[in-house]
């Protein structure tokens, strides 16, 4: 696929998701006095067709590896980031609902906001420091309870491809203070879907989950170790001659 038709096929796809986003955030006042399970289930009808636009309009495909490492209980992912291909995709992806921890501010974009804001999420301002810290606590314990999954990326913002950012203990901390496994994902999503850029690129994505990690006996540090070290040797298998 030359240059110029990735980006003949990257504004085709642009133009769709975001008439698509109008619609569904339309719809989601249609899906607000709904039951939680069938709010979150037509809501996030929006993810499937951004996905599939993605794969139909610019190739972008993806596997799934280790699918069987989800237990069927409350847990936390934590998850490498390079892309905003993976907050769409673990979405419709995962077995349970998610709960993403999030800056507030993306609640008042418009359209985008009003979807996210319906499905239980755990928006923080960080400016608030240990408060903020002590919501994501309150709340996700209670997700948890509710038998909702939460996610968080412990580099906080997305790494270029081939590059490590620096994995912060949030996610962590949540495990412990809620005695909630944490399960590693290691993706690629940067290689097809790049930070800051608009042209998507043709190619496969491979999702590669890890086993459940107790946080009994450990803290938040050595916990962190453990899922900072998996990923990263995992991003070694998935893409062997970018990480090295």
């Amino acid at each position: 696929m030359t240059r110029f038709t990735q980006i003949l096929r990257s504004v085709l796809f642009m133009l769709l998701m975001t008439v698509a986003t109008v619609i569904w955030a339309m719809a989601c006042f249609l899906f607000a006095p709904l039951p939680y399970n069938k709010r979150y289930y037509w809501t996030s009808r929006w993810n499937v067709f951004v996905i599939w636009t993605a794969k139909v309009i610019c190739g972008i495909r993806y596997e799934v590896k280790g699918m069987e490492n989800l237990p069927d209980a409350p847990v936390i992912l934590l998850s490498k980031h390079q892309s905003a291909w993976e907050t769409i995709f673990y979405l419709m992806k995962m077995p349970r609902p998610l709960v993403y921890v999030f800056k507030k501010e993306l609640t008042y974009i418009p359209f985008f906001g009003w979807g996210i804001a319906l499905l239980r999420m755990i928006p923080i301002d960080r400016r608030k420091g240990k408060d903020a810290f002590a919501q994501v606590v309150a709340h996700g314990r209670k997700r948890l309870a509710d038998g909702q999954w939460i996610i968080m990326f412990p580099e906080g913002t997305r790494i270029p491809v081939g590059e490590k950012g620096y994995y912060k203990g949030g996610g962590t901390r949540l495990a412990i203070e809620t005695a909630t496994p944490v399960v590693p994902i290691a993706m690629n999503s940067g290689e097809c879907w790049p930070k800051n850029s608009f042209v998507k690129k043709p190619g496969l994505i491979t999702v590669s989950i890890g086993k459940p990690i107790s946080p009994e006996g450990l803290s938040s540090q050595e916990l962190m170790q453990k899922v900072e070290t998996w990923i990263e040797a995992e991003m070694r298998v998935i893409s062997p001659n970018i990480y090295k």
